[in-house]
């Protein structure tokens, strides 16, 4: 469908949604209710409404497969890391499994690709040492070769294939490096091919940043796509800009209505719009993936978005959506692919009983590492951990990503006598909340510190926590029981725990923690969104 066609739906089914102001018209829905009420894109009548991933989903990768769609992120400080996902619409997704189990350090802006039949991620690690590295499966479910260290810095490697049939690794600062045949290792020098796009001087970003290009390949040219501006800070930084050349070597051409994606005020719904790759829908139409940060919710992450684009007459691109932020009509089926046959509902639960194991779908170790596996087993629909460390900030919780602006989770908790365990919200070491129990204390975990306070005689090795975040007010109950609940006297604001505060782009996220000796049990973990709250 073209980009005419396409604001002309929107603007005759959705007109008063777009009034200043922004308010939703009466009766049509924030969005779709998913699994456990979970937030989801999809509305049920032919539209979406962003963010087609909810959560920390930063960085997307997008492969377009046959009648396929495999995705993955930037994972930072999980482990295992680089979850793929699927879909055959381009809004709902279901994962597949990670494809990262040695730790490199903070895992930056993959790129996913498919040539000559097998699968490469390639992809920064960002740690005491800071290199490239990239992955390989013949099958996008695996197994997932170990990382193979290509021994390059700067970051954001974008994949591209040129017309003799020699592979390249776009990188950050305009920077390009030739791969060897089989795409394992690097055959040449660094070289500079590209000086990125100069914006007005009185625009407020956060910095120049050139990175994260793309490269597709459409008609005569091939397209660079690209971020500017900075990842967060203000919320007008962050951008989308393309160029293009008729060769790989370049030079390469600024498109004339550079940038094609940004935010242009504080007052809109999406902030810090950047990281765009372009993909060709199920019915041939042409779309852009990118992350944002949502207004008022920067402690979810980047969340991932879907717009559709155009070609216009000159051979450049544009986003046709008259705004990213209100519901725009699904990907058209078509001939040109198998389209969205078989779809399956969007996300997966996030209840979990422990009756089969989930890591690297749903949970995973902050700062994890292959040691990881002799740290858990699953006994008895129980999650068992080994305690490390003496609080949250070195015990490497587990957590998962959630993209639901309010929400309430439960567990029960059995630790060893020398153990303590709780469950929280945690961001980074710097930054968590929630509540622990040790053998003599209750352990009030609130903006990174730990409090020691006096435990009920009642409340022994066994106990039941249940933490609500209702948009940023939390509230935590307790349970000897798990049917009889006692507020605790404490709650907590936690729209700080973001980036622009606590630095390492990541997100605040449910967590398990087992600090001290000995090991404790989880059981019964639930979940459920607050829809309408």
């Amino acid at each position: 469908m073209k980009g005419t066609s396409i604001a002309l739906v929107f603007l005759l089914t959705a007109s008063s949604a777009l009034a200043q102001g922004g308010a939703q018209p009466r009766g049509m829905p924030d969005w779709g209710v998913g699994i456990e009420g979970q937030r989801k894109a999809d509305l049920g009548n032919g539209f979406y409404r962003n963010p087609i991933m909810a959560g920390d989903h930063p960085d997307p990768s997008i492969l377009k497969d046959g009648g396929d769609y495999y995705m993955t992120f930037s994972s930072f400080d999980a482990y295992p890391g680089l979850v793929i996902w699927h879909s055959r619409d381009l809004v709902n997704w279901q994962p597949v499994g990670p494809a990262l189990f040695k730790n490199v350090g903070s895992v930056w802006a993959p790129d996913l690709v498919r040539h000559r039949g097998r699968y490469y991620i390639y992809f920064p690690g960002i740690g005491p040492y800071r290199s490239n590295y990239v992955v390989w499966a013949d099958d996008i479910r695996g197994p997932w070769s170990e990382p193979i260290d290509l021994k390059i810095g700067r970051i954001d490697p974008g994949h591209a294939v040129g017309p003799d049939g020699r592979r390249y690794l776009f990188l950050s600062a305009g920077y390009r490096v030739p791969l060897a045949d089989d795409g394992l290792s690097v055959a040449g020098p660094e070289t500079k091919i590209y000086d990125g796009w100069k914006y007005p001087e009185d625009w407020i970003v956060e910095g120049f940043a050139q990175e994260g290009p793309k490269i597709a390949k459409h008609g005569d040219y091939y397209y660079m796509v690209l971020a500017e501006g900075g990842t967060a800070g203000p919320p007008t930084g962050h951008m989308i800009v393309a160029a293009r050349s008729k060769s790989i070597d370049g030079p390469w051409d600024n498109a004339p209505n550079n940038p094609i994606v940004r935010t242009r005020s504080p007052a809109e719904y999406w902030w810090s719009k950047g990281h765009g790759t372009l993909v060709e829908g199920p019915g041939g139409g042409w779309f852009i993936v990118y992350h944002a940060y949502e207004n008022g919710f920067y402690n979810l992450g980047r969340q991932t978005l879907l717009e559709p684009i155009e070609w216009t007459n000159d051979g450049w691109f544009r986003v046709t959506a008259p705004d990213a932020s209100r519901p725009i009509p699904k990907p058209a089926v078509g001939t040109k692919s198998s389209g969205p046959a078989g779809t399956a509902p969007h996300g997966m639960p996030l209840s979990d009983d422990f009756s089969t194991n989930r890591m690297g779908i749903q949970w995973s170790f902050y700062k994890g590492t292959v040691t990881d596996k002799e740290r858990y087993r699953y006994e008895k629909n129980s999650l068992v951990i080994k305690a490390r460390g003496t609080s949250p900030s070195d015990s490497s919780p587990l957590w998962f990503v959630t993209g639901d602006h309010a929400y309430e989770i439960e567990v029960e908790i059995e630790r060893d006598p020398g153990a303590t365990a709780g469950l929280l919200l945690f961001y980074n070491q710097r930054l968590y909340a929630g509540l622990g129990y040790s053998a003599g204390n209750f352990i009030m975990h609130s903006y990174g510190l730990d409090r020691l306070q006096a435990k009920p005689r009642d409340v022994d090795r066994i106990l039941h926590i249940r933490l609500r975040n209702d948009r940023h007010i939390v509230t935590i109950h307790y349970s000897v029981d798990g049917e009889h609940w006692i507020k605790y006297d404490r709650g907590m604001e936690v729209s700080g725990y973001h980036h622009n505060v606590g630095y390492d782009f990541l997100s605040l996220r449910p967590a398990l923690y087992a600090a001290g000796t000995g090991e404790v049990r989880f059981r019964k973990f639930t979940y459920r969104a607050l829809v309408g709250l």
